[in-house]
């Protein structure tokens, strides 16, 4: 036998019971069938607690788990996991990904699911099993991998040499390897981290530890459209590097337009801020073209139109022109089709798109012109009418004004072009070139013979929205038209284009008498940053021309145009001389690389790479080298991008292990930004430790990593795991974080998966408690909180990823891996919900929806204790025979008269429930109580020991006022009181376990019950019930010798009328564990645990008769082996009574079974661990076999601690009156067997007895075939009496006959056979007398065919069957009604009919038809007709 060492025994004992569990199952419980069919939803709404974090239902496929292994999960939409294989010992899986119904994973290992596959293997869905890829895959390490569904692609990153080196790519049509297209990346680590995608998944983005370099005398750019602008197949790299031109001020119409406000606004799609929607999309009046003029009466220079198509209601525009102002032309427009990727040009109409998935379209003008505006028609049109949801009129590049004002914000720009100045410079408007506008310029007046040093300067700053091959010109109004010729002179202009150029100098005279664009420069142009804008400055001419007047020389400053002639420039890249500069006049770029997949080429990326395939944001890799320090800096660090994300706003976000001590994000650590071109810092320097990955959700970025706060320490709650708002450009908490290092972030479903080395969420900052979570944890986007996570894990996971596609209506699903030591379906912080399951008998489960609590107060010394664990470390294989299970409970002494140790509860705990309906909103809620602490949904203070949860909001409600301080064991609702008992004490309230809640006023009673106390230790109260026949008193038991001054041991009444406390009897000795009830009226309650009656007798199992105030021992009290912790009586059946407990000397335990004359044991299987906490029978849909212990249609769930030689521990167990089968399987966060406490449910009493029914339709069917053919054998009948009785008269007298038959028989109206039908139709179905008896021809004949009418109040009057009828003959009025709910779901697709589903409730307003009781749905407020026999 291998144990493990001492340090690793420590920290994996407390898992070894579960896993020996799991395996001692697989290995004997293959015997096992199908579990039983409980009938859960005959019982109501229904509820299980106890103390466990994981649950789950025994079945065939239980598996073990060996945490030296990294196991693969499927995490379903609901949370549950499931495994679907290990890898060899020592393995590991680090990625994944899906295509179809195939996941992929990679990591290293030389097997997995028990077939042999190196590092990479794929999973089959619908085969349930893994295979190898083929051969010739990655020799090493796969850290990353990327499904590209499109292209049927698996791109595999890591550290590896072949098939490529740290990159290769899988074929899944030709199942075949081969390297990247651009052969690989190696240098520094030579490692692939992250393989993701740009926000418009058009490239791959690599994140890693390697060098990147581009060759040739410069760098080509922009080879993917301009990243600052969001991304559409309808544009090219040129449109989209085209800055709009802003519209804010300019007179926009669309006319005509919808009557509807939330789309009649033409301004709500000049800059849209959100998607197609209200407030964010133009509509056209219904059925009409439209037409949209926007006009700025200044002379704009304008290259084309951006228009984006609205989706909403099926409607949008198919057809449009453009017409220029003022010219008056309907302009010829190129574009680039969608979907053949073709350049195209266009008229009237030209074609916008109707595929949602192209978020707007460029149409270009033939050349740059000068206009004042765009008339656009929209003429045809899909749907209601034609409508937008962005148009923008694009600028010829760039552009900056002198006027300020002039210099609006263009939409996708994170700032406006600006000026600045020195000396005077004053406003004149001068006319331009076309008629009837004007143009607002700046003109400052200098001495003549100023050197240009003294004399004034201006300086304009356009915003250039990306790079490309630019010239920027000069505009200068002419003179004549400001009549001031003999004031001109010469400039100069000098332009700074950016990239490391020289700047550009020119002379401008300014003396000409017209309107001239003069060239000042030509060349690349590199997008505005952070620490660098391109500028133009004008001064004063150094010899200026002209004579100037009076002394004086004018200078106009009007505006700088960029007309980008090329999304392409070539350039000289910046040296720093740190490295950073390759070889031939090239650069170098580290940790990051983009990869365009529509991209043809065929490179090397592990050599040069020519620059006709850098992109503009590789530009991110060379900053980080030289924020880095160059290449020489890399050799003395472990530094590596591990994550990328890309906002749509076109923001990329960088995280990895790295600080940058130069450049544009200089101080960053750990996280940084690139946007305009270069990177840039984050709030407060980026994070104080390593970022492993990044994911976004619209303006939150999510980053995980082994990091606790900012990097300058000004945020906390930020350990393991933080959110960045994108706009906001701030950190905040995610709570507190995680108690550990996150290695994955997924996102789907609202919800951001963690997956990582932690053990819990924390509760506050600064805190070392909060929630279990073991490797895996889910944070609510929606909340902004954590909840649970669905399913139950133990272990070190290492990756987090999306599975398949979800079905149609189905959330996406998950895959995980990690070192798993336990995992269980469900994860379950002490309580789940269960529902009646499928043919299987595998009820539904529903786990609460948010996470409980450890922090709790001990109600002894009112101080919080802590309960952590370690994390789980590897385990060696070999012990699983040889383990023992731990014994919870200590042995008795061989005279016991006291109840066994209580079950260990370790917080969270829910040990007790009951089900509340509010009486006045008729909307029922779970109450749940035991060892937890909460936050509530709506709250901020912590609750502890009681709390209200909603299932249908999934929100938990703390009960107002002092808060419990200790521990709760039993509720018991009646009306509007809560009954809340325990061992507990209420602050500022003499309470000492028991106490009463007003639910409908949300505070404790004021006046309490006296205090319960014992003469040596604390009271306990086990369990709160009431009797039907005297459901004013309030039955309470457990461990105490008096209730307020009266001596009463182990068992009270609490008379609520008279507020006082009573003896049952003569009262008992001992201490009580359990009750139930007997007698058809519950008049009979039967006590258990350690009881002796008032003569002495000693009776573990006792009854009190509520009609003569007397108790009597259940038998023998000798022959049950000991104390009795659980007692159940079967459907009130005094002669069938079950009794589970331990022996007198604690060395065994029981399960004992009264037949009415004595008890015999029946539970023999039963290990000497066991403790058994509640005894419930439970209705089954299916049966068992015949025995004279328990019925066929009902089992006995045995719940506790259970060990049992056939089947090892379960939590709960079926008991059929011969065999145990174990039913559900639970565990604690550290690992160890848990324990179910307490099942409960909404309904006091129900029907064990199974109905069957058939559908509404095949009865009504059924009931008319009868009826008919009763009305056809009458008839039959009839003529065959009479033939026989006129057998003796003539032919001629049978003629006769027959002729006065006939004529007597026209006489009558062809509607009285149907209403025999409907007549026989409903007797048939109501079980009434015959529909002929009351039926006279000839009284009909005397009444000329009426009939008579009966009201509801005549004795012959039949309540209608039929939906219909049973609606017009019913009420629906507000009466009163009588509480009910569904047994069965009911369709009600019937005229009149309401349908329900099983479990739902209802009020019923009019139950006095046998077979249709006619209800309402309180939720809706429907009424109408459901069968009697669905309602319970």
């Amino acid at each position: 036998m291998t144990y493990p060492t001492s340090s690793s025994s420590i920290r994996t004992h407390r898992i070894i019971p579960l896993l020996a569990l799991a395996a001692f199952f697989s290995c004997n419980h293959a015997v096992l069938a199908a579990l039983p069919q409980v009938d859960f939803d005959r019982m109501g709404k229904v509820g299980l607690g106890g103390a466990f974090a994981g649950l789950d239902l025994f079945d065939n496929s239980t598996v073990s788990f060996d945490s030296s292994t990294s196991t693969v999960l499927s995490r379903s939409s609901n949370g549950s996991l499931s495994s679907l294989g290990s890898t060899n010992s020592g393995g590991s899986i680090s990625s994944g990904c899906a295509i179809s119904d195939i996941l992929y994973v990679g990591g290293a290992f030389s097997s997995v699911g028990g077939v042999s596959a190196a590092n990479v293997a794929a999973y089959d869905t619908s085969k349930e099993a893994f295979s190898a890829m083929g051969s010739g895959g990655p020799n090493g390490e796969v850290l990353a991998m990327y499904c590209d569904e499109s292209n049927n692609k698996v791109w595999v990153g890591g550290h590896f040499t072949s098939p490529g080196s740290s990159v290769a790519v899988w074929d899944t049509s030709a199942k075949s390897w081969s390297a990247a297209p651009f052969g690989g990346l190696s240098g520094a680590g030579s490692t692939i981290n992250s393989i993701t995608t740009n926000s418009s998944a058009s490239s791959l983005f690599f994140a890693g530890s390697f060098i990147t370099s581009f060759g040739g005398n410069g760098t080509v750019v922009n080879g993917t459209n301009n990243p600052n602008v969001p991304y559409s197949q309808g544009a090219t790299p040129y449109s989209s590097s085209l800055v709009p031109i802003p519209l804010q001020n300019a007179q926009v119409q669309g006319s005509p337009s919808t009557s509807d406000s939330q789309f009649s606004n033409i301004q709500n799609i000049l800059c849209p801020s959100g998607a197609d929607g209200p407030g964010e999309t133009w509509f056209a009046a219904d059925g009409n073209s439209a037409v949209i003029t926007a006009r700025t009466f200044t002379s704009l220079s304008a290259s084309g139109v951006r228009l984006g198509n609205t989706f909403l209601d099926g409607r949008g525009t198919t057809g449009f022109s453009v017409t220029t102002i003022p010219d008056n032309v309907v302009q010829t427009l190129r574009y680039l089709d969608p979907q053949t990727g073709q350049n195209q040009t266009c008229s009237n109409p030209c074609p916008l798109l109707t595929d949602s998935s192209v978020l707007y379209q460029d149409f270009i003008f033939s050349g740059p012109l000068n206009i004042t505006g765009v008339q656009i028609t929209l003429s045809e049109w899909q749907g209601a009418g034609p409508g937008l949801h962005l148009m923008q009129l694009l600028s010829s590049g760039a552009f900056v004004s002198a006027v300020s004002s002039q210099n609006g914000l263009s939409c996708f720009a994170p700032s406006a072009s600006n000026t600045s100045f020195t000396g005077n410079w004053s406003e004149k408007d001068a006319n331009t070139n076309i008629a009837g506008t004007v143009e607002a310029v700046l003109v400052s007046d200098v001495a003549v013979g100023t050197s240009p040093a003294q004399g004034p300067s201006f300086t304009w700053r356009p915003y250039v929205s990306a790079s490309g091959t630019y010239d920027v010109n000069l505009l200068v109004p002419g003179c004549t038209a400001f009549q001031n010729c003999p004031l001109r002179t010469s400039v100069q202009v000098t332009v700074f284009p950016g990239g490391g150029q020289q700047p550009w100098v020119s002379t401008v005279n300014q003396q000409n008498t017209e309107d001239a664009t003069t060239l000042i420069y030509s060349g690349p142009i590199y997008p505005s940053s952070p620490d660098f804008v391109t500028t133009v400055t004008m001064t004063l001419a150094s010899n200026p021309a002209g004579n100037g007047q009076n002394g004086q020389y004018e200078l106009v400053a009007d505006r700088v145009q960029l007309v980008l002639n090329s999304a392409n420039t070539t350039g000289t890249t910046p040296s720093s001389g740190n490295g950073t500069t390759g070889t031939s006049g090239g650069s170098s770029g580290f940790g990051f690389f983009e990869w365009p997949l529509k991209s043809s080429s065929n490179v090397s990326a592990t050599s040069i790479l020519p620059n006709s395939t850098e992109t503009s944001l590789d530009t991110i890799g060379i900053d980080l080298l030289n924020g880095l320090g160059g290449t020489s800096s890399l050799t003395s660090s472990s530094s590596a991008v591990a994550a990328v994300a890309q906002h749509p706003s076109g923001t990329v976000f960088i995280g990895g292990s790295f600080t940058l001590t130069s450049g544009s994000a200089s101080g960053a650590s750990h996280i940084v930004a690139y946007s305009n071109g270069a990177l840039s810092v984050l709030a407060n320097n980026g994070l104080n430790g390593p970022v492993t990955s990044l994911v976004l959700d619209g303006d939150t970025l999510y980053a995980g990593g082994s990091f606790t706060d900012t990097s300058s320490g000004s945020t906390q709650g930020l350990r393991g795991v933080a959110m960045y708002d994108v706009q906001a450009k701030q950190w905040s908490a995610m709570q507190a974080g995680v108690n550990g290092a996150v290695a994955s972030l997924s996102y789907a479903n609202g919800q951001v998966q963690l997956a990582g080395n932690f053990t819990q969420v924390l509760s506050s900052s600064g805190s070392s408690s909060g929630s279990e979570a073991a490797g895996i944890a889910v944070w609510d986007t929606t909340q902004n909180s954590w909840i649970n996570s669905g399913g139950f894990l133990v272990g070190k996971m290492t990756f987090v990823g999306n599975g398949t596609a979800p079905e149609k209506g189905q959330n996406q699903s998950q895959i995980m891996a990690g070192n798993v030591a336990a995992s269980l379906k469900y994860g379950a912080p002490g309580f789940v919900m269960l529902q009646t399951g499928g043919s299987d008998g595998v009820p539904e489960v529903t786990p609460l929806g948010l996470e409980l609590g450890s922090d709790v107060v001990s109600s002894s010394t009112g101080i919080t204790t802590i309960r952590r664990r370690s994390h789980i470390s590897a385990v060696t294989t070999g012990w699983i025979s040889n383990v023992r299970f731990p014994k919870l409970f200590s042995r008795q002494s061989a005279s016991s008269s006291v109840l066994p140790t209580t079950p260990p509860t370790t917080a969270p705990a829910v040990l007790t429930g009951a089900f509340w309906t509010n009486s006045s909103s008729g909307h029922e809620v779970v109450i749940i109580g035991g060892n937890f602490s909460y936050t509530a949904s709506s709250g901020s203070s912590e609750s502890r020991g009681v709390a209200i949860y909603d299932p249908t909001s999934s929100t938990l409600t703390s009960l107002q006022g002092s808060q419990v301080n200790g521990t709760v064991r039993a509720l018991f609702v009646q009306d509007d009181s809560l009954y809340v008992g325990g061992e507990f004490t209420l602050s500022g309230a003499s309470v000492s376990g028991f106490a009463v809640y007003d639910l409908v006023q949300q505070q404790w009673a004021s006046s309490q019950p006296p205090s319960l106390s014992l003469s040596s230790g604390t009271p306990l109260v086990r369990s709160i019930s009431a009797s039907a026949s005297s459901s004013s008193l309030i039955i309470v038991a457990g461990t105490f010798s008096t209730a307020g001054s009266l001596a009463c041991n182990g068992i009270c009444s609490w008379n609520k009328a008279t507020s006082s406390w009573a003896a049952l009897g003569n009262g008992i000795q001992g201490e009580v564990s359990s009750v139930a009830y007997a007698g058809s009226n519950r008049e009979t309650l039967v006590a258990s645990g350690v009881i002796t009656l008032s003569d002495s007798t000693s009776a573990n199992v006792a009854q009190y008769t509520f009609s003569n105030t007397s108790w009597a021992a259940v038998g023998n009290g000798a022959d049950i082996p000991g104390p009795v912790t659980a007692v159940e009586v079967d459907n009130g059946n005094s002669s069938s009574i079950f009794a589970a407990g331990r022996s007198s000397d604690g060395s065994s335990s029981f399960l004992s079974f009264w037949n009415g004359a004595q008890w015999t044991t029946v539970g023999s299987t039963l290990g000497s661990t066991t403790n058994v906490s509640q005894l419930t029978m439970v209705p089954l849909q299916n049966t068992h076999s015949a025995n004279g212990i328990i019925e066929p249609d009902r089992m006995l769930l045995v719940s506790g601690f259970l060990a049992n030689s056939s089947f090892g521990n379960a939590s709960s167990a079926l008991f059929d009156g011969q065999n145990f089968i174990p039913y559900i399987m639970t565990a604690t966060a550290s690992g160890d067997p848990g324990v179910v406490s307490q099942l409960f449910y909404s309904l006091t009493t129900f029907s064990f007895t199974q109905k069957h029914f058939l559908a509404v339709g095949i009865v009504i069917l059924i009931s008319i075939a009868i009826g008919a053919g009763i009305v056809f054998l009458l008839v039959l009948i009839g003529i065959l009496w009479t033939l026989f009785a006129r057998r003796d008269e003539t032919l001629a007298a049978k003629y006769d006959t027959v002729e006065d038959d006939d004529a007597s028989s026209a006489q009558h109206r062809p509607s009285s056979l149907l209403a025999h039908i409907n007549a026989a139709t409903r007797n048939t179905i109501i079980g009434s007398t015959s529909p002929f008896g009351a039926f006279s021809a000839e009284k009909e004949e005397e009444t000329g065919g009426t009939s008579r009418v009966i009201s509801p109040e005549d004795p012959n009057f039949a309540r209608a069957d039929t939906p219909s009828d049973a609606v017009i003959g019913g009420t629906t009025s507000d009466v009163a009604f009588r509480p009910s709910h569904a047994r069965y779901s009911f369709d009600g697709t019937g005229e009149g009919e309401l349908a329900v589903r099983a479990g739902q409730e209802l009020h019923v307003l009019d139950d006095g038809d046998e077979s249709w009781w006619f209800a309402r749905d309180p939720r809706t407020g429907e009424e109408g007709v459901v069968p009697a026999a669905y309602l319970y």
